[in-house]
């Protein structure tokens, strides 16, 4: 299952049909991680990602998503046995440029971000090439199932060029139960 927030600050770029079509695709890729799955997926702004990031990772700008999640911590075992895995959060306004950047529609990029973040919440990661080429293939499987089996126009194949294109290293440790 599949809870969708949409905070005021992502309502302007965020169309009904948008919505509706991320939450479709977002909720095939929870219902392939696992019978019962629950996530939750809030689009926000950059400064409420911003917040958020000086909050839980202690880096003081905004990011395109973040993954909490609940199979991590004290309540680990009750998460699991709920089936709820955690929140994945996304700016729009960053995946918004990071869309036009590389010439690519906006719910392909949201969908991308998602998987990426679902992906943190099944317990990958990718703080070393193997780590990140596993996680890609994961994230691949999940969008090519939501999509159908069409792939974005967009080139990228993995999180690493797309990291590598926004002039990023590799991922850093990530504080308890969160995930970027």
């Amino acid at each position: 299952m599949l809870v969708l927030t949409i905070e005021a600050a992502a309502r302007r770029r965020v169309t009904p049909a948008l919505a509706a079509r991320v939450k479709r695709r977002a909720a095939h890729m929870v219902a392939e991680a696992g019978k019962g799955a629950e996530v939750g997926l809030t689009l926000t702004g950059d400064a409420g990602i911003h917040a958020l990031n000086r909050l839980w990772r202690h880096k003081d700008k905004p990011t395109d998503v973040l993954a909490f999640a609940m199979t991590e911590g004290a309540a680990a075992q009750v998460a699991r046995e709920a089936g709820l895995l955690g929140d994945v959060v996304i700016s729009v306004a960053t995946a918004a440029r990071q869309a036009a950047e590389r010439g690519v529609a906006l719910g392909d990029e949201l969908e991308h971000l998602f998987a990426h973040g679902l992906c943190h919440l099944l317990g990958y990661d990718h703080r070393d090439d193997e780590e990140e080429r596993v996680m890609n293939a994961r994230m691949a499987k999940l969008l090519e199932g939501a999509r159908g089996g069409r792939t974005t126009g967009d080139r990228r194949q993995a999180t690493g060029d797309r990291r590598q294109a926004m002039g990023k290293g590799k991922g850093k440790g990530k504080g308890k139960g969160m995930r970027r």
